[in-house]
């Protein structure tokens, strides 16, 4: 039994936290229905957890962000949506969130305010991070509040975006649904504290544990912790002690649970108790139940029927591929005055970044070091004066954090620019990028707009973890764009560019360039369109195709050998302009593909594949290739220079002439 108090709540409202606690029920019940008849194939049942989602959903403010897990059906019904349209999201039918590409709860409706998960648990907190940080920026007095398993609270992005919040002061509440098993693993198996409660104050956060079973005190207290997070702009960490009734999915069974524990939970059941509640108290009567209950049934089956009578989605490779990004047609931005200055290419980087943050007052900067200090190399010095601490941010080490608080800060629409000390950071950050901004559009059509700066390349003795080029890891990755410019003039236009452009762009620069090139380029306002390549020099004998650091490697093999080349500069990776490069294929019938990566695997590699599958007859000999040796980058300068295909170039320059 559960002992219900009212705390002055009026009673149209507790007659409204019935009708909302029994409809995800009659749901989950047709639900469990259609599968035994095998109308749907999958079903993730929240049936004993109901009030935790109803009464978080009824706490909030329709404007305030709710980001929830596989198990809060509650969340959705609670805050209107559409059920025709919730069914056919679970059947992947076209009217559902994602257009048949996902089923469940990965997606969010901005209109409802909600951000659902991915299936990696964990990510959405450091989302929720980001949003909380709009919702302060903005001076919206909104609170956001975010779901975890007990079991996702293992996961390093519990410990990041517990963290991030903190430290940043965010409106926030973390809520653990504690349900007593992560799929099959029990609590003891999992952690060793007893309570969540001991949690929180290891980040300086306010902890409370509530009865999940308890509709009254989940909306009660949840209200109270909204209040509180509003006006003090402070996170809080909230522990819900609730059980699931059934598995974690239907064909994972409940086996492993012990038979006295459901008995025991059974008697707690949020649904019925709530229900005997309003009887003994007068508020409802039976026929007034039946009445709710007849009224949400009749909504349930005909959002099924809908359902049940949509076709199936008519795959279109077309727009499939399309809708991986945000739809944007880039408008190249010329200078508005003819002033230049010599500029090195990390000067261009700054400047970039200065007369971005100008054009755009959403545009937040935030990384390791780059307020006061400037970063590790400096890009942003001084930015922080100009712009304050709010756009440009320290930040924890917490990659994954931060670049999930990009994404929030998007969906809220905001700009941001991440800078990885080291592009070779990013592996603490990778899920994010690859599973969060990369297929946020192709889920549910919302534009992760973010830049992440990757300082990369070896050349610097920075040895195995600090010298890498891994542009090829996202070069794979459908729904990235990835610039990687040679030259002080491209280093600025392609930021700015990539800080237009509202997809998920990663923009490397090299290290070795940034001290070691200057060029005179405008001080004004100027942007280089992704995907556009350009001829560095002309030749008429042979094609080579390079980008960053390795452009400059060829013009000087190429002046060694006094060969005649057209060396192109891809200047974009993701996309890559396959226009410019065949034109000159055709021209000359020979070609070597440069790039500083490890050979095996590398971007130079889908080049080559290209133009043999696409130009094979016009070639005169192989496509060649160079790249660093296969092992990691060593730190050692003798064996760095051995590592780097530098001295190669000129042995494969020679080798593809003579063929």
């Amino acid at each position: 039994m559960i002992a219900f108090e009212r705390n002055n709540i009026d009673q149209e409202t507790l007659i409204r936290l019935y009708k909302e606690l029994v409809k995800p029920r009659m749901i989950e019940e047709k639900m469990l229905f259609l599968l035994r008849q095998g109308k749907i194939s999958k079903w993730f049942s929240g049936i004993g957890q109901e009030a935790v989602s109803v009464g978080v959903a009824c706490a909030l403010e329709k404007e305030e962000y709710i980001l929830p897990l596989h198990r809060n059906l509650g969340i959705f019904t609670s805050r209107g949506v559409p059920l025709h349209r919730l069914f056919c999201q679970f059947q992947g039918k076209p009217s559902g969130f994602t257009k048949g590409r996902d089923r469940s709860f990965h997606f969010g409706s901005k209109e409802h305010h909600i951000v659902g998960m991915i299936s990696h648990l964990g990510p959405q907190m450091a989302v929720a991070d980001g949003i909380a940080l709009a919702e302060k920026l903005s001076r919206s007095n909104r609170a956001t509040l975010v779901f975890t398993g007990d079991g996702g609270t293992s996961e390093g992005d519990f410990h990041e975006a517990l963290n991030l919040a903190s430290v940043w002061n965010l409106p926030l509440i973390f809520l653990v649904e504690n349900n007593g098993y992560g799929l099959s693993t029990p609590l003891e198996e999992q952690f060793k504290i007893k309570s969540f409660k001991e949690k929180g104050p290891a980040y300086a956060i306010e902890t409370h544990t509530i009865d999940g079973n308890n509709i009254l005190e989940v909306y009660s207290k949840i209200r109270v912790l909204a209040d509180y997070v509003r006006r003090e702009s402070r996170p809080v960490l909230v522990e819900a002690i609730t059980f699931r009734m059934r598995g974690h999915e239907e064909a994972s069974g409940t086996k492993y649970i012990p038979e006295q524990l459901f008995e025991a939970w059974a008697k707690k059941d949020p649904v019925e108790n709530y229900e005997r509640y309003l009887l003994n108290e007068a508020i409802l009567t039976i026929q007034e139940i039946e009445s709710i209950k007849q009224k949400i049934k009749d909504g349930i089956d005909e959002a099924w029927q809908y359902t049940e009578n949509e076709k199936e989605p008519v795959a279109d490779a077309s727009i499939e591929e399309e809708d991986m990004y945000a739809p944007y047609v880039h408008i190249r931005t010329r200078p508005r005055t003819t002033l230049k200055s010599p500029k090195r290419f990390i000067d261009a980087i700054s400047d970039g970044l200065r007369l971005a943050m100008d054009k755009y007052p959403r545009l937040i900067q935030m990384g390791q070091d780059i307020a006061e200090y400037g970063g590790v190399f400096k890009v942003t010095e001084g930015l922080v004066e100009r712009y304050s601490k709010e756009r440009v941010r320290n930040t924890p080490l917490c990659e994954s954090a931060v670049i999930g608080a990009g994404y929030g800060l998007a969906i809220k629409d905001y700009k941001s620019v991440i800078e990885m000390q080291f592009a070779d950071f990013i592996t603490s950050g990778f899920n994010q990028v690859v599973n969060n901004l990369a297929k946020s559009h192709y889920r549910w059509e919302q534009a992760a707009d973010v830049v992440i700066r990757m300082p990369t390349g070896a050349g610097t003795s920075g040895g195995p973890f600090h010298s890498q080029s891994n542009e090829a890891w996202f070069f794979h990755t459908p729904g990235l764009k990835i610039v990687y410019p040679s030259n002080p003039y491209d280093a600025k236009g392609l930021l700015l560019a990539a800080i237009e452009d509202p997809n998920p762009v990663l923009y490397f620069e090299h290290k070795a360039l940034y001290r070691s090139i200057t060029e005179e380029i405008p001080d004004d306002y100027y942007t280089v369109p992704i995907g556009e390549a350009i001829l560095a020099e002309e030749g008429d004998d042979l094609t080579i195709v390079a980008y960053g650091n390795a452009v400059w490697w060829a013009k000087e093999a190429v002046k060694k050998e006094a060969a005649s080349a057209d060396i192109i500069d891809l200047r974009s990776l993701l996309p890559w302009d396959k226009e410019l490069v065949l034109k000159s294929v055709l021209k000359t019938g020979r070609v070597l593909v440069i790039n500083e990566d490890t050979l095996t695997g590398s971007i130079s590699a889908e080049i080559a594949a290209w133009i043999s599958e696409n130009a094979f007859e016009s070639l005169d000999a192989p496509v060649m290739r160079v790249g660093s040796l296969d092992t990691a980058v060593p730190f050692s300068k003798s064996l760095e220079d051995n590592f780097l295909p530098v001295k190669r170039i000129q042995d494969k320059l020679k080798e593809l002439q003579y063929y």
